[in-house]
């Protein structure tokens, strides 16, 4: 698609995408979309991360949604599925989430959420395609008939509200020590409220957002902040949210990092063992073969989906299931949430330790198969269809070939190409990236 990646639009701000001409543009298209729709009320709420640019293409996206007839509510800054929450309890038609997620601050951009709470479909986005490149002026509604606009202070509260409502009255922290780490991002409100509430011991990192600060050596893409503090405060458990904080990455009270394929597989043997666990377990094509193997061990169904946990969702949707996410840090618990959630999952995982079980216990379950991973910048988009990088990945899925996978593909959110490669044999991961990555580069 022209606009849409895996996660939405995302981009360097002020670039051909990311900038207030575009976000008017986009904010007209996605509301003409939905007032041709014809529904008598047309609402749209948008919350927003902590980054500087918000400030600079909130008003452009309200200004577009505004002028195509779209009522609109500002939240300010909440996690992405605080939004998606909000987005259902409030019967809006539309959510709009202004994040660029995990990336640092000079990037920014949009996830859209239809009235369900769900990620917008790939047929609905190519429709909103054909409207942003149309003439704009075609998508105006009449002076009478445009949309107001009002900012909402009760956000962070109502999110909160809700996620208490998903766990049992009696559920109490006092003899927990948590470090959290919320990336100075969007939950760096909500979550600590949150688990505040609750009675834990709370140490909270990454949690001064200044605009420039988000995921910047902090959160889940950065553990290792998280792993000091919890070895320095003799923590229980340790929580990293991503900018948007719909990703969560733990760390156990050794300091050791608990990522998102080992979050899956403790809870998907807690729900199995409470008989909570439906049809079975959606991975993405990253996660680790030896949760495959682990899977097939304790005969729980295992499906995988391309990378994005929107994907994870519409398979977990069609095949019946209530747990999927990635290695990532993006898991959907879909007894509670339409996406990603990382608050909620960490409620979820503290809740099965029970104030008794050690978290190093808790998480331990399957052995993983070595995997490495190697992110490649780009300036060529295409360059995964020329002849010298189509012939270097064939090398190498030969020399795997019986030992290992090999995965490469190009990033969705990030001019990036991004290769996966597990096996037992070491040497041979390295030789098979080398030779992809020296192409490449």
């Amino acid at each position: 698609m022209k606009y849409f990646g895996t996660d939405g639009i995302r981009g360097h701000v002020n670039s051909k995408n990311i900038n207030g001409d575009m976000f008017f543009k986009f904010g007209l298209a996605v509301g003409k979309y939905f007032t041709n729709l014809k529904k008598k009320k047309q609402i749209a709420i948008i919350a927003k991360d902590t980054r500087l640019s918000g400030y600079a293409l909130e008003p452009a996206l309200v200004s577009g949604l505004a002028s195509s007839g779209m009522h609109v509510y500002t939240l300010g800054p909440l996690p992405t599925n605080g939004l998606a929450m909000l987005t259902k309890s409030m019967n809006a038609n539309l959510g709009i989430m202004i994040t660029a997620s995990h990336n640092l601050f000079y990037d920014n951009g949009l996830k859209l959420f239809g009235p369900d709470g769900l990620k917008l479909s790939d047929k609905i986005q190519k429709k909103i395609e054909n409207l942003i490149d149309r003439n704009v002026e075609k998508h105006f509604s009449k002076p009478k008939l445009l949309g107001r606009v009002k900012r909402l202070e009760t956000g962070t509260n109502d999110y909160v509200k809700i996620l208490k409502k998903k766990i049992p009255r009696n559920f109490k922290l006092r003899n927990m020590k948590i470090v959290l780490d919320c990336a100075n991002g969007a939950g760096y409100k909500a979550a600590p409220k949150m688990i505040k509430s609750l009675g834990a011991k709370l140490i909270v990192i990454g949690g001064k957002p200044n605009g420039f600060n988000i995921n910047k050596n902090c959160g889940s893409t950065f553990p290792n902040k998280l792993q000091k503090n919890v070895k320095k405060y003799k923590a229980n458990l340790g929580i990293s949210l991503d900018g948007d904080a719909d990703r969560i990455i733990m760390c156990d009270e050794k300091g050791s990092i608990i990522d998102g394929d080992q979050i899956i597989a403790a809870l998907a043997i807690q729900w199995k063992k409470k008989k909570i666990l439906k049809g079975g377990v959606v991975g993405t094509l990253m996660t680790n073969y030896g949760l495959e193997k682990f899977f097939k061990k304790e005969k729980i169904k295992f499906i995988r989906a391309n990378v994005g946990d929107r994907y994870v969702k519409e398979i977990m949707q069609k095949k019946k299931f209530n747990l999927g996410g990635e290695q990532s840090g993006h898991i959907i618990l879909g007894k509670f949430a339409t996406t990603g959630d990382g608050l909620l999952v960490a409620l979820e995982v503290i809740q099965a330790l029970n104030n008794k079980a050690k978290a190093s216990n808790f998480f331990n379950v399957f052995e993983k198969t070595p995997q490495i991973l190697k992110n490649i910048k780009i300036k060529d988009d295409n360059i995964l269809k020329t002849k010298k990088v189509k012939n270097s990945i064939k090398v190498a899925n030969r020399l795997i070939k019986g030992q290992g996978r090999i995965l490469v593909r190009k990033s969705g959110t990030e001019p990036k190409i991004r290769i996966m490669s597990e096996s037992n044999n070491i040497t041979l991961l390295k030789k098979c990236i080398k030779i992809i990555t020296k192409t490449i580069n």
